[in-house]
């Protein structure tokens, strides 16, 4: 089944390109089905790529599926023209009596900012308030699962010493059977660029918390709540081929300090790229939308 959005948002020419069931709004309103229904916040500055990322993996099971994005009042985007965010974005006010299937909060380039400093702190809060009594699960993912551990259960990010930045293996715990990882290998790769982390022992001592897999080198790769409420992903499943590259390229012309992203190139020319975490990908928000979501969620929301 399809994805549902505007035909003429970005994304939709982009998937479609790439052969991916899309269909416009008019369309699915003929459909007699009850579709899922889930909410992005959209907290990235590069806001038309990232959503194209997260409908691209929304789109990828049987289930019929409508989006809603959102963003932060509190703080303009400077990077994303107002007229993209006015034709297809909502703000909090415009959703806070609705109830959602699912939602997806983002990350953002605010990590080495204390949470109380970062301009939308206070209506976050209020977001994330809003997905415990409104949606049925909800991912959050690198800054935004680091923003939602720290303000439902007190645990702190700490500053790296250098960012982390590639595509590093993790090993999930095979003795939890976890339906989220449900056909992922033992081993899987996962895109990470960030300047904080969450130790990974803070987490397993917490009570109501479940970790579900780790790796070597980045740590704490993905969470959940025991009540599958809050999933919590550390690094990018949703990054596309070319997107460390352009962090890359972007951090190069800044003239920042700034290794190229590990395990991710295939040449010492840093043209070609290895991609090898896409099909773990697919199966986790297949997983997240069919076990935790459409299985779960009523059909009256």
């Amino acid at each position: 089944m399809p994805i549902v959005i505007p035909q003429d948002i970005p994304a939709y020419s982009v998937l479609k390109e790439e052969n991916i069931f899309v269909m416009n709004d008019e369309r699915a309103f003929t459909q007699d089905i009850r579709p899922l229904e889930i909410a992005i916040l959209n907290l990235m500055p590069t806001k038309v790529e990232t959503e194209t990322q997260f409908m691209r993996l929304l789109s990828n099971s049987p289930l019929q599926v409508n989006v809603t994005l959102i963003y932060t009042e509190s703080y303009k985007s400077k990077n994303t023209a107002a007229a993209h965010l006015e034709r297809f974005y909502k703000k909090f006010d415009d959703i806070r009596d609705k109830h959602f299937d699912g939602m997806i909060i983002t990350g953002a380039p605010v990590e080495t900012m204390l949470f109380e400093e970062v301009a939308y702190w206070d209506e976050l809060k209020k977001i994330f308030d809003f997905a415990d009594r409104n949606v049925t699960s909800t991912i959050y993912i690198c800054w935004g699962a680091q923003a939602a551990l720290y303000y439902h259960y007190g645990i702190p990010k700490y500053p790296l010493k250098e960012k982390l930045f590639g595509v590093f293996a993790h090993k999930k715990d095979i003795r939890l059977h976890d339906p989220l990882l449900k056909g992922i290998d033992d081993v899987f790769y996962i895109p990470h660029s960030r300047h904080t982390f969450v130790r990974t022992e803070d987490v397993k001592k917490t009570e109501g918390l479940v970790v579900l897999s780790e790796a070597e080198e980045a740590g704490l790769s993905v969470a959940k709540s025991s009540d599958n409420k809050k999933i919590f992903l550390m690094g990018h499943m949703e990054y596309d081929r070319y997107t460390l590259k352009g962090e890359y390229e972007r951090d190069l012309a800044k003239g920042l300090p700034i290794r190229p992203p590990l395990n991710y190139f295939a040449d010492e020319k840093c043209d070609e790229v290895l991609v090898r975490w896409t099909s773990a990908a697919n199966l986790f928000y297949t997983n997240w939308l069919n076990y935790y979501v459409y299985q779960v969620t009523p059909f009256q929301l």
